[in-house]
């Protein structure tokens, strides 16, 4: 396995096998989701954030974006935005394998399905490097929008693969437990003075 599938595979999986996640010192109540996906999301705050490490090697970085607290038992029933800030390159071919990969894993969709995501993940998924920005946008009722840095590169307009494709990180069987709850979990309250 080379070093790059490797570095995928840990995308999707997020397996903690190693550092467990921690929440991302830069999040804060009242954070502003980024220009181009308010159109989804409104004026929402950030919900989460978290860092994803496999073995001391920081994998990326995860910021939540919605107008409300998601509900865990069902996170794509209300609209949010999930960003990944990328700590090294991966391939985009890479990261839809492993995405893939890790949605059989926890059981949705069916071979088909998981085909036809598979073959759209791969035309959609662009490569990335450190510092680049992957938004993935849920849509409740339609499916999933994509941003690289800013810019629409496209949807995958199934409810089922949003579902699937968000559970990679929100499913309570996920393998990033500790990313998950620092994504879930409601940001601190700041009060004046303090």
């Amino acid at each position: 396995m080379t070093p790059t599938r490797l570095a995928a595979v840990l995308l999707a999986a997020a397996s903690t096998a190693g550092t467990p996640a921690v929440a991302n010192p830069a999040a804060s109540a009242g954070t502003q989701a980024p220009a181009h996906v308010r159109k989804y999301v409104g004026d929402a705050p950030l919900a989460g954030a978290g860092k994803l490490t496999w073995y001391g090697l920081h994998v990326y970085d995860a910021a939540l974006y919605a107008p409300a607290r998601l509900e865990p038992a069902h996170p794509t029933a209300q609209g949010f935005v999930l960003e990944l800030t990328y700590a090294r390159r991966l391939a985009g071919k890479d990261i839809a394998d492993a995405s893939r990969d890790e949605i059989e894993r926890l059981g949705f969709g069916t071979e088909a399905q998981r085909s036809r995501w598979h073959e759209q993940m791969v035309k959609l998924f662009p490569g990335v490097e450190k510092g680049r920005r992957l938004a993935g946008v849920n849509v409740p009722g339609t499916g999933a929008r994509f941003y690289f840095d800013g810019r629409f590169i496209g949807s995958i307009d199934d409810p089922a693969f949003a579902r699937a494709f968000f559970a990679i990180w929100l499913d309570e069987r996920t393998k990033a437990p500790q990313l998950r709850e620092s994504l879930l979990k409601p940001a601190p309250v700041r009060t004046a003075g303090v």
